[in-house]
């Protein structure tokens, strides 16, 4: 192997790990400090960077991730969003409640967390926002004790749901702005969910509420500038694990979904918020709609990007899913067996990031 990809083999990977973690500075500490190389706990082998280089539509058929306008005649829409969800599993949606204005506020503020003091970072720095956490977590990579490689990314994250947080907790930089978004994406989410529901052939209020909707976890990701890109990733490329996931992203870029086996470019489209559909609600689709994998690349720009996704699952652990009986026949046999909802969250939690799908786990 050549000597600048050596990612694991020569040196205390598990030492050096934690010596990172125990900094409690994320990688925005590593740029901070100067340096021109990345650590050797950020690089990826060599095999999983080959086709970092996007696929760049050329043509009238190649495809592209639709960008769908809301406030669309419904049926269209309906239709719109069904066909993004089977082909991609991921599109943009325009008109959708929130301003311009008020988007670009949320990921000033989420921003100006990220680069807030360390001292004042630190004070929020855990891994765990679960019920019996803090609710608020600054860390960077949540799989950085399970995964080969680490990626080049930091986050803020808050649980908003289904036991919310005093507000007090979260932040004061970016408070306000937190609590405005998750009112947003709840009402969006609802919207969502019935349309695709009748996408799927069924009535509007059949995946709504806290079955479906009732856990949210918002994840403020940064990604400064990186010395050495060709080496490491952003984050991994990975499908996610629940119902929905609604994300907001600035104009810098770095998104890519899989398609046909090659990554396209989700460019950014001022205003609009990126929808895809997650693991579990490909599972209780049987299939119709899929689960979009995606990745983010390593930033090579001197500003750094920054996203902001709220992730939207069931709202009781012990609830079982698997395929809705209306999707399944004898023409069309359930595909998966049924689970409870914290089967797959233990799987998730459990393993790196990088390839992973729920899907297979449950898959008949």
């Amino acid at each position: 192997m050549d000597d600048e990809y050596e990612y694991e083999y020569e040196y205390d990977r598990s030492k050096e790990v934690q010596e990172f973690e125990e900094t409690k500075l994320g990688v925005k500490g590593l740029v901070d400090s100067g340096i021109t190389k990345i650590p050797r706990i950020f690089h990826h082998p060599p095999e999983s960077l080959f086709d970092q280089k996007p696929h760049q539509p050329n043509s009238k058929h190649d495809p592209i991730i639709p960008t769908i306008d809301l406030s669309g005649h419904h049926e269209e829409v309906v239709q719109q969003l069904k066909d993004a969800s089977a082909k991609f599993g991921f599109f943009q949606v325009i008109n959708h409640g929130m301003s311009v204005s008020f988007l670009e506020r949320l990921l000033d503020a989420v921003k100006a967390f990220h680069e807030l003091q360390p001292q004042e970072k630190m004070r929020v720095y855990s891994r765990s926002t679960n019920v019996t956490g803090r609710g608020v977590g600054f860390f960077s990579n949540y799989d950085l004790f399970h995964s080969k490689a680490a990626s080049w990314q930091d986050t803020l994250a808050i649980r908003l749901g289904p036991i919310g947080i005093d507000p007090s907790e979260i932040p004061d930089v970016c408070r306000n702005e937190v609590i405005e978004w998750d009112e947003g994406v709840k009402q969006l989410g609802e919207q969502l969910m019935g349309l695709l529901s009748e996408g799927l052939g069924l009535s509007a209020d059949k995946l709504t509420g806290t079955s479906y909707l009732g856990r949210r976890t918002m994840a403020g990701q940064y990604y400064p500038c990186c010395p050495e890109p060709s080496k490491t990733v952003g984050i991994a490329s990975h499908t996610d694990p629940g119902i929905l996931t609604v994300l907001v992203q600035d104009q810098v870029g770095g998104l890519q979904v899989k398609h046909d086996d090659k990554w396209i470019d989700l460019k950014p489209v001022r205003g609009a918020l990126v929808i895809n559909i997650g693991d579990l609600f490909q599972v209780i689709s049987n299939d119709e709609y899929k689960s979009g994998e995606h990745r983010v690349l390593a930033n090579p720009f001197s500003q750094p990007r920054v996203s902001i996704a709220v992730f939207l699952s069931p709202g009781t652990y012990e609830k079982t899913y698997g395929p809705l009986p209306e999707l399944v026949s004898t023409e069309r046999p359930a595909l998966y067996k049924q689970f409870q909802f914290s089967d797959l969250v233990s799987n998730f939690f459990s393993k790196e990031l990088e390839g992973k799908s729920m899907t297979s786990y449950f898959r008949l």
